[in-house]
């Protein structure tokens, strides 16, 4: 038995209490565990990273209990990228976080930090949809405490409104887990695709009931439309950094709709036909109502929070086809995604520290102008799925898998209208903040650390870019995986000894 992959959710879960009961009145202490963490956190991601690469699927029983009596963490090269994309994102984010100074703005910043990757690395890991609800909880705990960090009135009502839907999406959660229980009598994932297979005719419309309600918990998550009316408000009122690390947060519901619909409710099962039936149509909508709102947007915060529900929209276009080649197209496109939003968010957060607000009306230039102009005009081409980042690449492949699939053409509308709607929004947006500005005036110092967090993710952008070749043939292999899962389903319903 691996040992490792326990290792990413009991390492934040320990350190996060003893930040708050040995350093709650020490910041220096709670940064430098708190980075330490993050480090280790990140050093084990890659251990696991390299450890599925060669397509070996680690299985760790808690308490040594064989599945699907007991709880089992699978870690398999998917589980492993999203760690690994996680971890990347958390670093980034600590150094904007320590050099801007956000964590001194309220209290135990560091702690719920560390709480929100151990619900991140649990559903990752998880190989139990009950368990999955309960990581899905400690993320939607720890986020809230993040959200209203540093306090205000936009950001505690914006922070309601997402508690809210998010407790909606739970009690969903636990009426479809309950009747999925009742029709197959197993929640644990491999154990679920092997009895969903065999289920009777008579019980194929309960069972599709069940999986009905995940796919709308799992929209909620990824913000899907008709679903997606919490995020802009949610993401452009929260804090610069948290906004960031928020980011990961919507492909929490892009993963589990992926390990669920090709796994669970696999081709075998009479709920096969329901992810992509369903999926498609919300997709399409999604992208465009992201890029409308990212050409209209009147603050970079909102653009930035649009542009999630964008990209969101054209992930699921290819994860809605549900063949090996779109989704290994749509998990090059989530790399980027992931890590083009996060970079987006940080940039905006500096600009709103020099420039004193987020809004696109006229303002006085300010210090590092020509700097972050260059900063926010890369990251804009990343957004926008320009060359040379590799979301131009995620999109072309993307358009590439589903030439064959009824309707594709639609598809294809739908990527490039929405590509020129984000390029048009993203040069308004540039222009009014970088160019349309009054007289100089003396402002804030910049903030090189915090910059650094930005330049770690475009270095990473642009690495995928340089390595597009042998990431996405190792996705692909990832893909292939999803949709033939007799290796998963074996490992993980072997005897408990490890």
């Amino acid at each position: 038995m691996n040992h490792w992959i326990i290792a990413p959710v009991v390492l934040p879960a320990l350190l996060a209490p003893l930040l708050v009961l040995l350093a709650r009145h020490d910041l220096r202490a709670q940064r430098l565990l708190s980075g330490a963490g993050t480090v280790l956190f990140a050093a084990l991601a890659g251990v696991l990273l390299a450890q599925s690469s060669s397509g070996e699927i680690g299985v760790y029983r808690l308490g040594n209990w064989p599945a699907p009596f007991g709880i089992a963490l699978v870690v398999d090269r998917l589980a492993a990228l999203m760690l690994a994309l996680t971890a990347a994102l958390a670093l980034a984010v600590l150094a904007h976080v320590l050099g801007t100074g956000w964590d001194a703005r309220g209290r135990h910043f560091h702690a719920l930090f560390q709480f929100q990757l151990m619900g991140l690395a649990g559903a990752f890991l998880t190989g139990d949809a009950f368990n999955l609800f309960v990581f899905f909880e400690v993320m939607l705990i720890a986020s809230y405490g993040l959200m209203i960090h540093g306090g205000g009135r936009a950001r505690l009502r914006a922070g309601v409104q997402y508690v809210v839907m998010n407790l909606a999406g739970s009690v969903l959660f636990l009426f479809a887990l309950g009747t999925i229980y009742a029709v197959t009598g197993t929640l644990n994932m491999a154990d679920l695709a092997v009895r969903a297979a065999a289920i009777p005719a008579s019980d194929a419309a309960l069972l599709r009931v069940g999986a009905v309600l995940l796919l709308l918990v799992f929209a909620i998550k990824a913000a899907l439309v008709p679903l997606q009316f919490w995020l802009p408000a949610t993401y452009a009122n929260a804090p610069g950094p948290v906004a960031a690390l928020f980011a990961i947060l919507t492909k929490v519901g892009v993963y589990a709709i992926l390990r669920l619909f090709t796994l669970g409710f696999g081709p075998s099962s009479a709920a096969s036909d329901i992810g992509g039936t369903l999926l498609l149509p919300a997709a399409g909508v999604t992208l465009l109502i992201g890029m409308t709102g990212v050409l209209g947007a009147r603050d970079l915060g909102r653009m930035a929070a649009f542009s999630v529900i964008g990209s969101i929209g054209t992930m699921m276009l290819g994860v809605a086809v549900f063949t090996p080649a779109a989704t290994g197209a749509a998990l090059f496109y989530l790399i980027h995604s992931t890590l083009v939003a996060g970079a987006l968010f940080l940039t905006a957060d500096l600009v709103r520290g020099q420039r004193g607000s987020l809004s696109l009306a006229p303002r006085p230039r300010f210090a590092s102008h020509g700097l972050l102009a260059a900063v926010f005009f890369v990251v804009a081409i990343g957004v926008a799925g320009m060359p040379p980042l590799p979301g131009f690449l995620g999109k072309l492949m993307i358009l590439d898998a589903v030439r064959a699939v009824p309707g594709g053409w639609a598809i294809w509308a739908s990527i490039l209208v929405g590509s020129l709607m984000a390029v048009a929004g993203l040069a308004r947006a540039g222009a009014a903040v970088f160019w349309e500005t009054t007289p100089e005036e003396a402002a804030a110092p910049s903030q090189p650390l915090a910059l650094a967090g930005v330049a770690g993710l475009l270095t990473v952008l642009v690495g995928l870019s340089l390595a597009a070749g042998p990431v996405s043939a190792w996705l692909n292999a990832a893909a292939a995986s999803l949709y033939a899962p007799a290796p998963y389903i074996a490992a993980v319903l072997a005897g408990g000894a490890g």
